[in-house]
């Protein structure tokens, strides 16, 4: 199966279970360990388990191999692995507090130029 069609699955499982601010993030010029980077806040420890296990369900419907899941723990940060995709989803303090969309989107280069 085709990555785009996989992220749209992923998307789509995000959007059934109403995550809010849901991000897509090209990471292939950044790193050889996957290639896109989907980001997703959800508002309680119980709406973060939700997604991630809809996520994991949805993207094994589709074919995808899943790596892992990790954090269903605490269910702050849910991590599901699905190769070439990988989907975060947080709740808003995880979120802001790293900042992923910075991490990914800004080359290291203009990093060192912002830190400076």
């Amino acid at each position: 199966m085709r990555p785009n069609k996989l992220t749209k699955t992923a998307v789509t499982a995000l959007e059934d279970i109403k995550a809010r601010d849901i991000k897509v993030l090209d990471v292939r010029k950044l790193t050889s360990l996957y290639d896109t980077l989907v980001i997703a806040s959800a508002d309680s420890n119980r709406q973060v388990k939700a997604l991630a296990h809809h996520v994991r369900d949805r993207m094994k419907e589709a074919g995808a191999a899943i790596i892992g899941v990790e954090g269903e723990e605490t269910a702050e940060w849910v991590l599901v692995d699905c190769g070439d995709i990988v989907v975060h989803v947080m709740q808003p303090a995880v979120r802001s507090y790293y900042n992923l969309e910075e991490l990914w989107e800004t080359a290291p280069s203009q990093r060192r130029a912002k830190a400076a």
